[in-house]
């Protein structure tokens, strides 16, 4: 019986990584509302907007697999690219709460998990991320409609932290397993996403 070589074994980790991911994404529907304050029932305040900020984007399953999956799109300058799409975020929330309501957001951000399988399928330009990172700050503001502005503000700047330290793993070790992927592995791990990003989009379809 021949074992896989190293190199074998290293190109098989995004796809094992991926698998991990999608495990329990999969029992979890991506547009209900993962949210700290829902899960835990307490009221609106300085230490629960930032603790409801950290938490977010690691509850809900979209936003998770989008930021951990940016890690494997082979962005040539990662850090110059984190200030640009947290940039992005930050004028999704913004027009979030200036303009909350919208319907199709939530299959729209769903959608974006797959278009990272495009992008690192080479059938889309990672310049695509940009507007999925704003689609994902509207949709992640939606959850604070109705607080007052200092816990606001606070949960923004969690947001903030929780978002940075995800890209900052994502484009560091994730990114160092791209690297070692076999051009098989890589494509396997594409379609994935992709699979998994449409099945997110149905379910916020017919929810």
């Amino acid at each position: 019986m021949n074992l896989p070589s190293l190199a074998e074994r290293r190109g098989l980790l995004p796809i094992a990584l991926a698998v991990v991911c999608a495990l329990p994404l999969l029992l979890a529907a991506p547009a209900s509302a993962h949210h700290l304050m829902d899960l835990t029932g307490l009221k609106p305040g300085p230490l629960t907007g930032v603790l409801s900020g950290l938490a977010h984007p690691i509850l809900g399953p979209d936003h998770l697999l989008f930021l951990l999956a940016i890690g494997l799109v082979g962005i040539v300058h990662p850090f110059r690219w984190v200030l640009a799409l947290l940039g992005c975020g930050l004028v999704g929330n913004a027009l979030g709460l200036a303009l909350p309501g919208l319907s199709w957001v939530e299959p729209l951000v769903a959608l974006s998990v797959a278009l990272t399988g495009l992008v690192l399928a080479r059938r889309l330009p990672p310049a695509v991320l940009a507007p999925a990172f704003l689609l994902h700050g509207y949709a992640l503001s939606g959850a604070v409609i109705g607080w007052e502005p200092a816990p606001i503000g606070f949960y923004l700047a969690g947001l903030l932290v929780s978002q940075s330290l995800l890209l900052l793993v994502a484009l560091t070790a994730v990114r160092r397993w791209r690297q070692n992927a076999s051009s098989g592995a890589l494509s396997l791990t594409a379609g994935l996403l992709m699979g998994i990003g449409l099945a997110f989009t149905w379910s916020a379809l017919v929810a």
